[in-house]
């Protein structure tokens, strides 16, 4: 059986800032314009990130789960520095650049480390959804 992972749903306590931040600091695009409510208990928003097969769903009455109670969704970036340098002048918080060793442990980057598929950093949404952005240049 095939199959793919097309939706996540992000707990989120206000829709609207949620939308701000995925759409205007992270680039997302708003899928289809599909904001669609249904009275003050219902709300789905779906964005995708450029690039992506997955979306992610935000919304009111659409999950059970608590704001902020995702931990470490992951995006991939093919250059973790230019991507850093624009969430930053998005005004997104972003961390500093880290890497793996080959023993597991994370030191901050320096000049001349190899990032790809070492190199990460990390963000929160709003209400501390909590993401992570790696790089991976090239994939075997």
């Amino acid at each position: 059986m095939n199959s793919t992972l097309e939706v996540v749903v992000v707990p989120v306590s206000n829709v609207d800032a949620a939308l701000a931040f995925y759409r205007d600091g992270l680039g997302f695009h708003l899928d289809l314009d599909l904001d669609h409510a249904s009275g003050d208990a219902y709300r789905v928003v779906q964005l995708t990130p450029p690039g992506s097969g997955c979306s992610i769903q935000l919304g009111r009455g659409i999950t059970t789960m608590a704001p902020g109670s995702l931990d470490r969704l992951q995006l991939v970036v093919r250059d973790l520095r230019a991507a850093q340098a624009e969430l930053t002048a998005r005004g997104v918080g972003v961390s500093q650049i880290t890497v793996f060793d080959r023993d597991g442990q994370q030191h901050p980057y320096r000049e001349g480390d190899d990032l790809n598929n070492t190199g990460f950093m990390y963000f929160k949404d709003p209400d501390g959804n909590r993401w992570a952005v790696q790089q991976i240049s090239d994939r075997p």
